[in-house]
C-alpha cells in the first residue's frame, strides 16, 4: 500500500488542519508555531525599543525614529520566508528562542550596519532567559486568539440565540423534569435560560487579565542587577509589559506562573459545557417534533433512509465541544504546576492550546449554523400540552393551599387530592374543569383556574426572556 506521509502538500494529521481548517484557520495567525516566532520577535524587538528608549545601559544610544520603524516592520512582513530562515537557523541551534534571537540579530545588522553599531545586537534578548519571551508571547498569543477570533464568534452566537428566544418568548412549551410531563414554560424563555448562562462566562473571559513577566532566569533580576546595578529594573519590567498590553506580575519564579491561563481555561470550558447543554437540549426538541430541521440544510440526512434530517451541527458540535474541554481541562490543571522554580511541561502543553480553541470555535460553527437551519413546530408543542393536563394539578393546589392559608373551608389536603385525581394516568379537560367545579372555590376562583389550559398556564415566561436586553 502507497504511504500516504511523503505527499505534497503534506497531509494533515489533524482534523483541524483537514476538513475543517476554513473554519479554524483564523487561528494560525494567534497560535500556530509561525505565529509564535512572530510574536518572539515582537517581543524581542520591542525588549531592544524599550532598552534604548530609556537608556538603561550607560552609554547606549538611542534607535533613530527610522530604526525603530525598520525594527518593527520586520515583525509587520513576517512571512513564509521568515519562518523558512528561522526553521533553517533552528536546526543548527537546536534552540527555537535561540533561533529567533540571531534571526534578529541579522535584520539589525542590516538596519544599523555602522561599526560602532556592532554592540547594539548585544541588547537582543538581553538579561532574558527564553521563557522571558515566550510567557509574554503566549500571554499576547492568547489574548488576541481570543478577543479576534473566540469571542467574536461567541458574541454572534449569542446574538442568534437571544433572537430566537426572544421571537419564541410567547411560544406555549410542555416542560419535562426528570424526562416527565412539567409545568408549562415557553420556548423563548427555555433558550433565554441558555443564552443567559453563555452571556455570564462570555463576560468572564471577556474580562480576563492576561499576565506577563521579564525578570530573569529565577525572577530575581539577578543578571540585570549584576549587568546595571543602578537601574530600576522593576519599573523598567513593569513598564515594558504594560507597554504591551498585559498585566505585569512581579512575583514568579523563572516562568510566569500560568494561574491566569488556568482562570480563562476554565471559564471557556464552562462556556463549552453550557453550549453542551444546548445542544443535548435543542437535539432532543428537534428529536420530539418541537423544532424541524428545513432551512438551508442541503444535506444527506441519512445514506439509507431518505426521510431524514439528522441534527448533525448538534452532534458535531457536542463531539467537538467534549475534546475542547478534555485539553482545556488539561491545560488548566497542568499548566499552573511547575517543579522548583522551572521544568518544560509547560512549553509543550501551551503548544496545544490552538487546538483547544479549534476545537470550541468548530462547535461554535456548528451550532450556529445548527440554529439557523431550525424553524419551531408549535403544532407539535400545541399536541403535547393538550395532552398533558395533569400538569395543572400544580396551580389546582396550589390555588387550595392559598385559600386554606386565608381560612376557607374544604380546602384540605390539596396536594394529596389532586395526587389521586392525576399520577400515573392522563386526565382530559373534561376531567379537570369537573374536578375544580366541585371543590367548593370560591367563584372568582373557580373560574379563573377552570378557563386555564396547559397553553395558558406559562407563569411570567414571557416576560422573563426580557431579562436578555
Amino acid at each position: 500500500m502507497q504511504s500516504l506521509a511523503a505527499a505534497t502538500p503534506p497531509i494533515a494529521l489533524g482534523a483541524l488542519d483537514g476538513r475543517y481548517r476554513p473554519v479554524v484557520a483564523p487561528l494560525v495567525d494567534h497560535l500556530s508555531e509561525p505565529a509564535l516566532n512572530r510574536m518572539r520577535t515582537h517581543v524581542e524587538v520591542e525588549w531592544l525599543i524599550h532598552l534604548t528608549e530609556r537608556q538603561v545601559v550607560p552609554g547606549v544610544r538611542r534607535l533613530t525614529d527610522d530604526e525603530v520603524t525598520a525594527l518593527r516592520e520586520v515583525v509587520q512582513t513576517f512571512g513564509p520566508d521568515e519562518i523558512d530562515e528561522m526553521a533553517a537557523t533552528e536546526k543548527v541551534t537546536q534552540h527555537d528562542v535561540k533561533a529567533v534571537e540571531y534571526f534578529l540579530k541579522a535584520r539589525l545588522r542590516q538596519i544599523t550596519p555602522a561599526e560602532a553599531d556592532r554592540g547594539l545586537a548585544e541588547l537582543i534578548h538581553f538579561c532574558c532567559t527564553s521563557e522571558d519571551v515566550n510567557n509574554l508571547s503566549y500571554a499576547l498569543m492568547v489574548k488576541g486568539a481570543v478577543e479576534q477570533v473566540w469571542l467574536p464568534r461567541a458574541e454572534s452566537l449569542l446574538a442568534a440565540l437571544t433572537t430566537m428566544a426572544q421571537d419564541l418568548r410567547d411560544l406555549p412549551l410542555l416542560a419535562h423534569t426528570h424526562g416527565q410531563p412539567a409545568t408549562p414554560t415557553t420556548m423563548g424563555k427555555e433558550l433565554a435560560v441558555l443564552a443567559h448562562r453563555l452571556r455570564r462566562q462570555v463576560t468572564r473571559v471577556a474580562g480576563a487579565e492576561h499576565l506577563g513577566k521579564i525578570n530573569g532566569a529565577t525572577g530575581t533580576y539577578g543578571a540585570h542587577l549584576a549587568a546595571v546595578p543602578e537601574a530600576d529594573w522593576q519599573d523598567i519590567s513593569r513598564t515594558f509589559v504594560e507597554g504591551l498590553g498585559l498585566t505585569w506580575n512581579p512575583l514568579t519564579t523563572q516562568i510566569e506562573s500560568h494561574d491566569w491561563q488556568a482562570e480563562l481555561y476554565a471559564d471557556i470550558a464552562r462556556f463549552n459545557r453550557i453550549l453542551h447543554n444546548l445542544c443535548t437540549d435543542v437535539w432532543t426538541y428537534i428529536s420530539m417534533g418541537y423544532f424541524a430541521q428545513v432551512r438551508g440544510q442541503g444535506t444527506v440526512g441519512s445514506s439509507t433512509m431518505p426521510h431524514k434530517v439528522n441534527p448533525i451541527r448538534f452532534e458535531n458540535a457536542e463531539a467537538n465541544l467534549e475534546v475542547s474541554n478534555a485539553l482545556l481541562d488539561v491545560l488548566a490543571t497542568t499548566l499552573v504546576q511547575s517543579r522548583l522554580q522551572r521544568d518544560l511541561t509547560d512549553s509543550s502543553m501551551q503548544r496545544n492550546i490552538g487546538t483547544a480553541l479549534g476545537h470550541s470555535i468548530l462547535a461554535l460553527d456548528n451550532v450556529a449554523r445548527g440554529l439557523a437551519g431550525l424553524d419551531a413546530v408549535p403544532e407539535a408543542m400545541a399536541a403535547d400540552l393538550d395532552a398533558n393536563w395533569e400538569v395543572l394539578g400544580e396551580p389546582v393546589q396550589s390555588a387550595m393551599r392559598a385559600l386554606g392559608a386565608q381560612g376557607v373551608p374544604g380546602m384540605d389536603e390539596p396536594y394529596e387530592r389532586l395526587k389521586e385525581l392525576t399520577r400515573g394516568r392522563r386526565i382530559g379537560q373534561e376531567d379537570l374543569v369537573t374536578f375544580v367545579r366541585g371543590l367548593g372555590l370560591p367563584p372568582e376562583v373557580e373560574e379563573r383556574i377552570a378557563a386555564m389550559t396547559p397553553a395558558t398556564y406559562v407563569g411570567l415566561a414571557p416576560e422573563l426572556v426580557d431579562h436578555l436586553r
